[in-house]
C-alpha cells in the first residue's frame, strides 16, 4: 500500500474488471471498451469499482469481481479500508456498478430483500437493482414478474420440467421489448431475467445474491448449489414475490428519467431517487459543449458516449466512451467535467 496517498485525493480509474457468468456475451465490449476482442464469451460482465466478490462455480482466486486500481496491484476493497476518511468520509459506499451483455437469455430469477438476507446470508444486503439498456441486439427482450398468477408449488414444478424443458420457465414470465434508453427497477423479490441481445448498465445493492430456479442457461446445466446458493429448495422460492404478475409487475419496473438541470449545453437528468429505492441513485449527464461540477462523492461515473476532460487543482485527464472512475468523498466539488459527452452517475444508498 506504499506511495498510494496520491491516488485517494483525485477520480479513481481501474483496470479490466471481466467476472465469470454462466452465460455468454460480451460482444459490444470491443466497441465500448476499445480493448476487448469482439467476442461472446463466459465473461460477459465488468464489474465496476468493484469491492464484492463475485459467487462463482469456477474459482478464479479469493478477490474474483474485485476491482484493481489501474497501473498498480492493490485491490480496491484494501485501498478502502486503508484510506477511509479520503475515500469515503462519514459516508457509505454500498453499491456495485455493473456492465451486462446478454448473447443468450439468461436464467429466470430472483434476489434476496434484506430481511431475507439478513436471516440466510448473515448480510446487511440484499439485491434490489436497476438496468439502463445501453445498446441491444436484434430481438432482445427483458422479463417482468409472472405472466400470470402462480403458486409456490406452481414454481417448483416448473423448475422440475426445466430439466427435460429448456425454455418453459420462460414461457411463465412477462416480456417487453428491450429499448436502447429504457429504465428499469427490479426490486427484491420480482422474478426477471434479461433476454437475449441486451446490453445494460446495471447499479445494484452490493451483494451476488441470485436464487435462479432453472436447470439450464444455454449448454451450461446449473447445479442445485448454483440455483439455490447454499439454501434448501422450499426457503429459497419463499424469495419470490407471487402477487407480482402481469402488466403490474411490468409497470413496477418501468422508470421515466426526469430532467433537472438543462442549460449552457448541460443537461443533467435523474434515471434513479431514493424515492424510487434508498439503496442507491443514479443520474445522466449530458454534455454539449458544457460542462458541471461533480458534486457529490463518493460516486462512480460511467462515460457512455462522447468525450470529455476532467479539471481540478493541478489535474487534467481526458476521458473517452468506456471509461469509468470513483470520485473519492475528499474530492467531492473539486473536479470539472466538460466537453460533449454523455456520463452515468451511480451513487451509493441514501446516507443518514
Amino acid at each position: 500500500m506504499k506511495n498510494m496517498s496520491d491516488f485517494v485525493n483525485k477520480p479513481l480509474f481501474f483496470e479490466r474488471n471481466r467476472v465469470f457468468r454462466v452465460y455468454l456475451g460480451g460482444l459490444p465490449y470491443a466497441e465500448i471498451f476499445g480493448t476487448d476482442k469482439p467476442e461472446d464469451n463466459m465473461f460477459p460482465e465488468e464489474w465496476v469499482a468493484s469491492k464484492v466478490k463475485a459467487i462463482n462455480p469456477k474459482y478464479f482466486g479469493p478477490r474474483d469481481g474485485v476491482s484493481v486500481i489501474k497501473g498498480t496491484d492493490v485491490f480496491f476493497d484494501d485501498l478502502l479500508a486503508a484510506y477511509p476518511d479520503e475515500l469515503l468520509g462519514n459516508r457509505k459506499y454500498d453499491c456495485l456498478v455493473k456492465f451486462l451483455d446478454s448473447a443468450i437469455r439468461l436464467p429466470v430469477q430472483v434476489h434476496p430483500t434484506k430481511e431475507f438476507s439478513r436471516k440466510h446470508f448473515n448480510s446487511d444486503y440484499g439485491k434490489t437493482e436497476a438496468w439502463l439498456v445501453v445498446a441491444t441486439r436484434p430481438g432482445a427482450e427483458i422479463y417482468f414478474g409472472f405472466k400470470e398468477k402462480i403458486t409456490k408449488e406452481q414454481l417448483s414444478e416448473y423448475e422440475e420440467r426445466s430439466e427435460t424443458e429448456k425454455n418453459i420457465m420462460a414461457s411463465v414470465l412477462a416480456s417487453v421489448p428491450a429499448k436502447v434508453g429504457d429504465m428499469y427497477i427490479i426490486n427484491a423479490g420480482l422474478i426477471h431475467a434479461i433476454g437475449a441481445g441486451c446490453t445494460i448498465i446495471e447499479v445494484q445493492e452490493p451483494t451476488d445474491f441470485t436464487i435462479q430456479p432453472e436447470r439450464w442457461c444455454g449448454d451450461y446445466h446449473i447445479s442445485y448449489e448454483e440455483e439455490y446458493i447454499g439454501l434448501d429448495k422450499s426457503t429459497a422460492l419463499d424469495c419470490f414475490d407471487y402477487s407480482l404478475f402481469g402488466e403490474k409487475a411490468i409497470q413496477s419496473a418501468k422508470i421515466s428519467p426526469k430532467t433537472v438541470i438543462e442549460k449552457d449545453g448541460y443537461k443533467k437528468e435523474t434515471l434513479i431517487t431514493y424515492e424510487d429505492t434508498p439503496c442507491f441513485a443514479e443520474n445522466r449527464h449530458t454534455l454539449t459543449g458544457g460542462s458541471f461540477v461533480m458534486d457529490f462523492a463518493p460516486a462512480v461515473y460511467i462515460v457512455l458516449e462522447g468525450d470529455a476532460v476532467i479539471k481540478g487543482e493541478d489535474y487534467e485527464k481526458r476521458i473517452k466512451r468506456g471509461d469509468y472512475f470513483y470520485l473519492p468523498y475528499i474530492a467531492e466539488n473539486k473536479f470539472e467535467v466538460s466537453g460533449n459527452a454523455v456520463l452515468i452517475e451511480c451513487l451509493p444508498s441514501k446516507q443518514n
